[in-house]
Parts: C-alpha cells; sequence; structure tokens
C-alpha cells in the first residue's frame, strides 16, 4: 500500500511539472487610451479588463510579446500612438 502512495505521489509531481515546464500560449495586442492616446501592450491571458474603461482595442491579436513591440513601434512612427 505505501509503494502505491509513494508512486501516486511521484506521478503527480511528474504532472506538475510537466504542466509548469510547457509554454504558455498568450496572445497579445495594442489597447489605446482614448484621453491621452497612449496605446499600451495588452497580455490576453489577464483575465480581466483595464481600468478606467476609457480605452479601445488599436490593433489585432498577435501571438507574441516581440510581434506585439513590433505593432507598437508602426503605430508609434505612424502617429496613431502617443509615448
Amino acid at each position: 500500500m505505501r509503494r502505491i502512495s509513494v508512486l501516486c505521489a511521484a506521478a503527480g509531481l511528474a504532472v506538475t511539472a510537466f504542466v509548469a515546464a510547457s509554454p504558455a500560449e498568450a496572445s497579445y495586442h495594442l489597447i489605446r487610451w482614448q484621453d491621452t492616446g497612449f496605446c499600451q501592450i495588452w497580455d490576453e491571458s489577464i483575465p480581466t479588463t483595464p481600468w478606467p474603461a476609457g480605452y479601445h482595442r488599436a490593433s489585432a491579436s498577435v501571438p507574441t510579446f516581440i510581434d506585439a513591440l513590433a505593432v507598437k513601434d508602426a503605430a508609434l512612427k505612424s502617429g496613431s500612438c502617443t509615448w
């Protein structure tokens, strides 16, 4: 009986380690604050919405943070976003 308990505990730890080591699938997009024009990268895996509510979505979703930085850089260069 004790061996089964140890085996179950070891299997549980192995599954936990595998889940923690797998890469997260996150998406990002830009939000633009309406009062200042400031653009911010927003992580879609965050379960809440930005606060206060004076913003709108300024871009499509991109798969990585680096891609979101490129989108933000292009928006800054075109003048659709401010610092």
